[in-house]
């Protein structure tokens, strides 16, 4: 579905990404590891063009840009194919959680509002917040906020589901809601790349494991084989520091 080809990306002097190569089947769960600092965030948002690459080709179902050279009109189709959740929600307050899964769907997509209200409420259903339709932001808990944050996502119909550690900013409690919701739709699945810090999760869930260290990837593979067998070392330390 989906296949990045010398992926190259620099903020000033600092070489964050250093040719990254990425390949995703349909229904392909890919959980991406590393370090604060090895270019995991950077990597999505360059896939989903909040990030302008600065080399690399991307090829998606056969068809194939020059990251360096996207035109606007590339970029509006290929976002249309992919739906990205980040770590702080990003959800509007002064909406409902139905109005923020319905934004995108009214505005960018320019659907009626009686068929956006039922896409909506099919999404909250999906992620358990069916219940929640008329509650605001700041009524709802973090991990709740993140359900509504991927129904949103999900709404939209993307091929590819973008996470930026959906997990970061919860307790230990409301983590697990959203790891749960994350299962069900590797259970249905759904094609996504995690990035994450759950390592038990990435286990029993990914298929595949890509773990990255200084703007490179440096070991992949099936996910329980990188993590209960690591051949590289700096994997091996890497898991280390989280007992594994």
């Amino acid at each position: 579905m989906l296949e990045i080809h010398d992926l190259q990306k620099s903020f000033g002097d600092l070489h964050v990404l250093r040719g990254i190569n990425l390949n995703i089947q349909k229904g392909d769960v890919v959980a991406v590891l590393g370090s604060s600092g090895s270019g995991k965030t950077t990597l999505l948002r360059c896939m989903n063009f909040l990030e302008h690459a600065d080399a690399g080709t991307m090829v998606f179902d056969g068809q194939q840009v020059e990251l360096s050279r996207i035109t606007h009109a590339q970029i509006h189709a290929l976002r249309r194919r992919t739906g990205f959740v980040f770590q702080n929600y990003n959800l509007f307050a002064n909406k409902t959680a139905l109005q923020n899964v319905t934004e995108g769907l009214v505005i960018a997509r320019k659907m009626d509002k009686h068929q956006a209200d039922e896409i909506a409420r099919a999404a909250l259903d999906k992620v358990g917040m069916g219940d929640r339709c008329n509650h605001y932001p700041s009524q709802l808990s973090g991990g709740q906020q993140q359900r509504v944050a991927i129904a949103r996502a999900l709404a939209l119909q993307p091929d590819i589901l973008c996470f930026d550690e959906p997990t970061s900013a919860l307790d230990p409690e409301l983590t697990g809601e959203v790891l749960r919701v994350l299962r069900d739709l590797a259970v249905h699945k759904t094609t996504m790349i995690i990035v994450t810090h759950e390592m038990k999760f990435a286990r029993d869930v990914a298929d595949r494991i890509l773990f990255m260290d200084g703007g490179v990837v440096v070991e992949q593979g099936d996910a329980k084989q990188v993590i209960d067998h690591p051949q590289e070392d700096r994997t091996r330390k890497f898991l280390a520091s989280y007992g594994k």
